[in-house]
């Protein structure tokens, strides 16, 4: 993949839930909720602040992380879905 994202940006790849609840009962598809977890597939530069110096970023790729319900953009890349977003819709880095 030859994706970079520019500034403060970053390409995250969503992780599924399991498909089973714990009791054992198959979720079905339309019943799931998108995940509000993910792993950091690359990151840009850097955000700037108002005097122009660089503010760095907090996530690097391959973090795991959890993000906003209604975070980001998907895009599609190499046929693979993806999601953009600014670093600043990112709750955390999970350890």
């Amino acid at each position: 993949m030859m994706f970079t994202p520019l500034h403060d940006r970053v390409l995250v790849r969503r992780i599924e839930d399991d498909e089973k609840t714990s009791g054992g009962l198959i979720i079905p598809d339309n019943a799931k909720e998108e995940p509000q977890e993910g792993e950091v597939v690359s990151v840009g530069a850097c955000a700037r602040d108002d005097t122009g110096a660089r503010i760095p970023m907090d996530v690097k790729a391959g973090d795991k992380i959890l993000f906003g319900k209604w975070s980001g953009t998907e895009i599609k890349i190499d046929s693979e879905e993806l999601m953009i977003m600014k670093e600043s819709d990112i709750f955390g880095v999970m350890a």
